[in-house]
């Protein structure tokens, strides 16, 4: 039996090898297609989802005057009071007896220095309702549409870390309650996940969120005073106060309250202009350092107790800050466990807002990235923050005192910038901050002068340094006053820089 030629079959007849490909291609181009439609509807869905939800999907673009509509202006207050009514400012209170400070050296500091640069970060807030910027943007109006990049990079390290603090001190409180059945590690990832959710949503659930959760958290703080109170007055003996402490200690709390101006426009934005500044300034300043001076007192206190209470000291050396407070808790029972807890979830409003800011970073420094909705990069932001919180909080208090050490100094140096470029330069008018402009390098100062004023400074600043890592020649004789000399040079040397930045480029 002769074989037919398969093109002369009839049915079941096989195509030649080209009929074959041009078949697979046919199929490849449906199958892709349906697979891209696919995906096009699950964006679809999504977009949907978020857009009936309470997700904010606006990034870093300004806000324009007809959107400026909020007008719960006491949320000024009531964010700075919830980001603060936690255990974040009593952890760095805590560091003041290791510079040597009794209760009343420690109080006198915090007093001080709090009420000092507690001003300049409440002060770049009032900007925001009359800008409709976002406070990175605004300062692109000084760094320029490029060499911002550099203060940006320094503030998302910046903002990373204090997130990096929040979610180790939440994560021992956790452990600490659970008697060891729950590391550390376990409590850190379920404090990054549950501020997770809150940043998402961004800006009216996280508004909402601060409004009322400074309430439960200042209960739970006043239930542990009351605990514990009564073993506070059993302080360590100190030496006489040295200027070094005293000034190392109040770079501390300049550490803690400039780095808030990096961020601090960015939850004002949306209110509405014809609000008194003067006024939002008084609510701010309020919310800001009535529950930071207190509670850092507080930590001090707590940190001079420490070494004279056996059973403090033994939870300090289990899961440190939050051993210690579940031992201030211990006489209370389960209840006390229970405030715990909740002293664990007060970190929450803090963190919240810092992922928050942190979001709008990265569309800032990589500005290709703005079509990118802003929620997206709050999952980002958690994958980071959860290993390094992991390892560092090994060794907590270290870990910190490095951290604090890098921050106070760069952020000095650049709300100098900012400070200078608004009140001198562009004369405190709000207008000068034309919103066609915030993207466009040729409208925008070059950033030469904002950037060398800034790096220069560090000339006075690193001998003036006080570190357990180093310790310049003029911090040997005074202390540490090296955010003072940041604050101070580069405002100097901006003025003179600035004018001929603006000469020559018309910028």
């Amino acid at each position: 039996m002769m074989l037919q030629d398969p093109q002369q079959r009839g049915e079941g007849s096989v195509p030649a090898n080209k009929d074959v490909e041009k078949v697979a291609e046919q199929s490849e181009v449906v199958a892709g297609s349906k697979g891209r439609n696919s995906i096009r509807t699950l964006q679809e869905f999504l977009a949907d989802a978020i857009s009936a939800g309470p997700i904010e999907e606006r990034g870093v673009m300004p806000v324009a005057l007809e959107d400026r509509t909020a007008t719960n202006y006491s949320s000024y207050f009531s964010i700075w009071a919830c980001m603060n009514i936690n255990l974040l400012p009593i952890t760095f209170g805590m560091l003041g007896p290791t510079y040597g400070l009794s209760l009343r050296d420690c109080s006198l500091v915090i007093l001080f220095f709090c009420l000092l640069t507690a001003a300049i970060p409440v002060y770049l807030g009032t900007l925001g309702p009359k800008t409709g910027l976002r406070q990175m943007i605004q300062a692109r109006f000084s760094f320029g549409r490029y060499l911002v990049s550099v203060p940006v990079i320094l503030n998302l390290a910046t903002l990373t870390g204090f997130c990096v603090i929040i979610c180790v001190v939440g994560g021992q409180c956790l452990s600490a309650v659970a008697g060891g059945s729950l590391s550390p590690a376990v409590g850190i990832v379920i404090m990054g996940v549950l501020a997770l959710l809150i940043s998402f949503c961004g800006y009216n659930v996280l508004h909402q969120y601060e409004r009322w959760a400074w309430i439960p958290a200042l209960i739970a703080i006043v239930i542990a005073t009351g605990c514990g109170g009564s073993s506070l007055k059993e302080q360590a003996p100190t030496e006489p106060a040295t200027a070094g402490g005293v000034l190392s200690f109040g770079m501390i709390m300049a550490s803690y309250m400039i780095p808030y101006a990096c961020l601090a426009s960015d939850f004002t934005t949306y209110l509405n202009p014809k609000f008194s500044s003067v006024r939002l300034f008084l609510y701010g300043y309020a919310g800001l350092v009535i529950p930071s001076v207190l509670l850092m007192i507080l930590g001090a206190a707590i940190g001079g107790a420490i070494t004279s209470i056996p059973e403090w000291e033994e939870g300090y050396e289990a899961t440190q800050v939050g051993g210690v407070l579940a031992a201030m808790l211990s006489r209370a029972g389960g209840f006390g466990k229970f405030v715990t807890v909740v002293l664990s979830l007060t970190m929450l409003g803090n963190i919240a807002a810092t992922m928050y800011s942190i979001t709008l970073n990265f569309q800032i420094l990589i500005p290709q990235l703005v079509v990118v909705p802003r929620y997206m990069f709050s999952i980002v932001v958690t994958a980071i923050v959860i290993p390094v919180s992991v390892r560092a909080a090994v060794e907590f208090f270290a870990s910190l005192e490095n951290f604090i050490a890098l921050i106070g100094y760069w952020s000095a140096a650049f709300v100098a910038v900012l400070m200078v470029e608004h009140i001198v330069f562009r004369g405190c008018r709000y207008d000068s901050y034309v919103h066609d402009s915030w993207n466009v390098a040729s409208r925008l100062p070059l950033g030469i002068a904002a950037l060398t004023s800034s790096v220069l400074s560090f000339g006075l600043v690193i001998p003036s340094m006080s570190q357990v890592w180093f310790e310049g020649p003029i911090a040997e004789k005074s202390g540490d006053i090296g955010f003072e000399l940041a604050f101070a040079v580069t405002a100097v040397l901006y003025l003179p820089l600035r004018y001929l930045e603006r000469k020559f480029s018309g910028r």
